[in-house]
């Protein structure tokens, strides 16, 4: 998809942010969240990531398709070089090369912010989500086993890192 353009996340992107973060929630495929989030929620989360921690969209045409951000690893000060990551696409739209986009910009905000270092935190079934990062260069750290419950049942949760 060439069409794609990958700008700052605007207010007026919100509720798509949210309209793809809640089918992530849905296909349970990328976060142990379970219950949908409303646009309060969305709207809060969003100016909690400005300047360092910010937010990205994938656009094609006028509507927001995907979406990225930085986010705190720790509020420690020790670890004020290290984000994490989050990339959530639209259904229909993932698979084509859209999460590399974000990615690419995504890093390169990193280190314009004096990050030294991406971590993320992934389900070891999500290999889509793997091969994206392992193509991008981030190794595996390892396996938080029975890190969280969804749907009843606990679910490993794997980490991954890349030093910038």
């Amino acid at each position: 998809m060439n069409n794609i353009s990958i700008r700052t996340a605007v207010t007026k992107d919100v509720q798509r942010i949210l309209h793809i973060y809640n089918q992530g929630i849905e296909d349970r495929i990328a976060t142990l969240e379970v219950d949908l989030k409303d646009i309060t929620y969305m709207q809060s989360w969003y100016l909690q990531h400005q300047e360092r921690y910010t937010v990205i969209v994938a656009e094609c045409g006028d509507e927001v398709i995907g979406w990225a951000s930085l986010n705190p690893y720790s509020q420690r000060c020790a670890y004020d070089g290290v984000a994490d990551l989050s990339i959530y696409i639209d259904r229909l739209y993932r698979g084509k090369g859209i999460g590399s986009k974000l990615l690419t910009r995504l890093e390169t905000i990193a280190k314009e912010h004096d990050f030294y270092k991406i971590v993320l935190f992934t389900f070891p079934f999500n290999q889509n989500g793997q091969g994206l990062y392992r193509k991008h260069g981030y190794r595996d750290v390892g396996v938080f086993e029975n890190q969280g419950i969804l749907d009843g049942e606990f679910v490993n949760v794997k980490i991954m890192e890349k030093l910038l």
